[in-house]
């Protein structure tokens, strides 16, 4: 059975109000006052390669913690009623300044996000992107800083996060 951190931390139905809100199984809380089931379900996170005429991947380096001033992608979360394709555009320009012109989706892998005290559960959706225009590349907003690294010299335990790590690792297998 798995440790679910965050339903431990809900003592009272958020509907209601009542203590009786008991653990169903590992994702779920049920009010045994007013019926209301709450599932915990990953939230939807996306990270972008970026490849450049000289076989070099965009490589960030995090501003913020978690795992602040380690390796990345450019990516991050997905807004409510945005689709995994609009959210890695959004957070590429965001972070780097970049215009993805084409986005194809690559694999996904789960992911813990350590966020508050808390690890939140993502699911991490991995895409190969394509731009036209380097050239407004800058660190921004999460970024501390933009490089471009060869592929050959990728070192992944230089990257902070799992997910990261892992899609690396397959990347380099395509």
């Amino acid at each position: 059975m798995m440790n679910n951190e965050i339903l431990e931390r809900f003592t009272y139905c958020p509907v209601c109000g009542s203590k009786h809100f008991d653990q169903q199984n590992f994702k779920s809380k049920k009010c045994q006052n007013c019926g209301f089931e709450y599932y915990t379900n990953p939230s939807a996170a996306t990270a972008a390669f970026i490849i450049n005429n000289e076989g070099q991947l965009l490589v960030l380096t995090r501003k913020k913690e978690p795992a602040k001033g380690t390796l990345d992608l450019p990516g991050g979360f997905c807004d409510i009623g945005e689709t995994l394709e609009q959210g890695i555009r959004r957070e590429v320009k965001e972070e780097t300044g970049l215009i993805v012109d084409k986005a194809e989706y690559l694999f996904s892998f789960p992911n813990k996000y350590r966020y508050s005290n808390l690890d939140i559960p993502t699911l991490d959706a991995f895409f190969r992107c394509e731009v036209s225009d380097l050239s407004p590349l800058h660190a921004m907003d999460d970024a501390a800083k933009a490089q471009w690294i060869s592929l050959n010299n990728i070192r992944t335990e230089l990257f902070g996060l799992r997910s990261i790590r892992q899609a690396l690792f397959e990347f380099t297998k395509l």
